[in-house]
């Protein structure tokens, strides 16, 4: 699949992997702030903002998707960011082909098996009728009903975008994604090792990642370290931008 992709700056290859119901758009403030150092590709993941869509969507495919990008631009070495989602996919993807990443950054995801818990977010936008809505303002207060957080539905309403008639649409395939939701939480491949060097940064207010969780990753990474942002979440580059982009550059530039 041919992905959409905005790039930005000059450097060292930098490709970074926004998560679920997100977009390369979402990360252009932190590309903004390595211009100076990275050439920072940020595609749109397949069944995400300007990308494609297909009824077929799992890891196996992405990381195809992505193979094809990086042979595209002609890119033999590249450091890799991945957040959540982006995050299982980078991990994934670094697997099966090593030879093209030469460090790895995991934003808050670790390689194990996660339930299913974005049902809510589902039937939140599912509820939003697009035929009838009339503004960005009425679709916000129907999702607030199931989404209280004001800046996660800012985040999800990102994905409401307009048709040619100027009527509201997804820019994700939101049918696929409820379909195979299952897919998004599953364990990385079992028997493979990625010996490159690989941060694992987190949260201190998620529970995506716990002490367990990296030690158990340091079996397939062997060659990694934590790194915890203060006062974060789950979304640390949004939260705390300044200091997930210190940490960042930190062991990039090492």
């Amino acid at each position: 699949m041919d992905l959409f992709f905005r790039e930005t700056g000059h450097g060292q290859p930098l490709l970074i992997l926004h998560g679920l119901f997100g977009s390369s758009d979402n990360w252009m403030s932190i590309a903004k702030a390595l211009q100076e150092h990275y050439t920072c590709i940020i595609p749109d993941l397949r069944n995400h903002g300007q990308s494609p869509n297909s009824e077929e969507w799992n890891y196996r495919v992405m990381v195809e998707d992505l193979l094809q990008l990086i042979q595209k631009l002609g890119l033999n070495s590249t450091y890799m960011l991945g957040h959540s989602m982006g995050g299982k996919l980078a991990m994934e993807f670094s697997l099966f082909n090593p030879s093209y990443i030469s460090k790895l950054v995991v934003a808050d995801i670790s390689p194990r098996h996660y339930p299913v818990h974005h049902q809510t977010i589902l039937e939140g936008l599912n509820s939003l009728d697009l035929e009838k809505l009339k503004s960005r303002k009425e679709a916000d207060e129907i999702l607030s009903s199931s989404v209280p957080e004001f800046g996660v539905r800012a985040f999800l309403l990102k994905n409401l975008g307009r048709d040619d008639e100027g009527k509201f649409e997804w820019k994700l395939n939101l049918d696929v994604i409820g379909r195979n939701i299952e897919e998004v939480g599953i364990s990385v491949s079992d028997g493979l090792e990625f010996d490159h060097p690989t941060l694992f940064m987190r949260g201190e207010r998620s529970k995506y990642v716990s002490d367990q969780d990296f030690e158990n990753a340091k079996s397939i990474f062997p060659d990694s370290k934590l790194v915890t942002i203060a006062d974060a979440g789950h979304w640390l580059h949004a939260e705390k931008p300044v200091e997930f982009v210190k940490a960042l550059r930190k062991f990039l530039d090492q």
